[in-house]
């Protein structure tokens, strides 16, 4: 058996031992089991249909393929994390956050989504995608979700939150980073809201508060041992 090379920007993380068993593309980076393969060359920016509907009748990782158990992660943008909902499904804590890590859409933000030749029968992500890199990733951990249907596809409402990561750069992000993708993405989601009538906008002002206790506050408002009356 041929031994797998590994792009050098992922050899230095932490890889799930549940990424091992995934094949490797000529770049070096790990295949997920949701991309779709075409003549014979994985596409990532292609999801397989048929996967997702089989990792969320089976509860199976969205990355590795293989079963969750009572926690699941979900890598949102912020704007997902207003509206507690994401177009994929979950996977494990730790592929979720391997993905964080070593995505190159994820951990450059800068980078842009190519859609230079996407396949005319490619299947697209449910609900109003906002075209753009929000440079900064919510690792959502929860319990529970629900998959509803839509117009032009499938969504997933995600549960009450049992712990937030925020990434950006492939590491933990700072509050300026979360704020700063926040506040450039809200106009684009008021714009929508607009559009809907005096309701949406509304209910969108409230989720946007109950967004906003979601972000971590600043240092020096942070809680230390010694304020908590914990032993050095």
């Amino acid at each position: 058996m041929t031994e797998k090379t590994y792009n050098v920007a992922i050899n230095r993380l932490d890889m799930p031992r549940r990424f091992l068993k995934l094949p490797v593309d000529s770049r070096g980076y790990p295949v997920p089991r949701f991309v779709e393969w075409i003549d014979g060359v994985p596409d990532f920016r292609c999801v397989d249909g048929r996967w997702l509907q089989h990792a969320v009748r089976f509860n199976l990782c969205w990355l590795c393929g293989e079963p969750m158990g009572r926690y699941m992660a979900f890598v949102i943008g912020p704007m997902c994390c207003i509206n507690r909902v994401s177009s994929e499904p979950p996977s494990h804590l730790d592929c979720a956050r391997f993905a964080c890590k070593a995505c190159p859409f994820l951990t450059q933000p800068k980078r842009i989504r190519n859609v230079h030749d996407l396949p005319e029968d490619g299947v697209n992500p449910g609900g109003i995608m906002i075209e753009r890199n929000p440079g900064v990733a919510a690792l959502w951990v929860t319990e529970s979700y629900e998959m509803f249907e839509i117009p032009n596809g499938r969504l997933f409402q995600v549960g009450e939150p049992v712990k937030i990561e925020w990434y950006a750069r492939g590491r933990i992000a700072t509050r300026e980073e979360i704020m700063h993708s926040i506040d450039t993405g809200l106009p684009l989601l008021r714009d929508v809201a607009k559009k809907e009538g005096p309701e949406a906008i509304a209910d969108l002002e409230q989720k946007i508060t109950r967004g906003l206790a979601l972000v971590p506050p600043p240092m020096e408002s942070r809680p230390t041992l010694e304020s908590l009356g914990e032993k050095q």
